[in-house]
């Protein structure tokens, strides 16, 4: 079986990191993702907005270099998670737990947020460079081991 999801948008909102009670670093970050077609009626393109998760040194990455508005590529898995509302109703949520973030713009385009976009990459130890496409989270080859946590989310 293959679980094993791309998704390119922009970010909805600055991120926001997080702590489990267990002090793992956790960040949700919602990307504004448009559907490659138009509706029927010639109008504008639909967006989905779509949640994904980031832990550990990940999460630390997308804190420290993404901000609102920057267009970023998530790779990852999808995957739900069960959780009750307000008024007790059970409720399924999905979203994509990230295993790399990319740049897919430039300095050029002038988004804001997100520091210096000349960002470390990691492959086990933090290397600094200016390539701005360079990729966050677990590089092919190794430098990460896989995440030990539930997938519970701490909020």
């Amino acid at each position: 079986m293959l679980n094993h999801i791309f998704i390119m948008g922009r970010l909805t909102r600055d991120p926001e990191l997080r702590r489990t009670q267990s002090g793992t670093p956790v960040c949700t970050i919602t990307l504004a993702v448009d559907r490659d077609f138009q509706s029927r009626d010639g109008g504008e393109k639909q967006t989905d907005f779509i949640d994904v998760v980031a832990w550990d040194q990940r999460a630390e990455f997308v804190t420290k270099y993404l901000g609102k508005g920057r267009l970023v590529v998530a790779e990852g898995s999808l995957q739900s998670r069960k959780w009750q509302d307000k008024n007790g109703q059970n409720r399924v949520s999905w979203e994509v737990r990230a295993s790399n973030f990319y740049f897919a713009d430039s300095r050029r385009d002038g988004q804001s947020g997100g520091g210096d976009y000349g960002a470390p990459s990691y492959n086990g130890a933090p290397s600094y460079n200016s390539a701005p496409s360079e990729s966050y989270g677990a590089p092919s080859g190794g430098g990460f081991s896989e995440i030990e946590e539930d997938g519970e989310l701490p909020f």
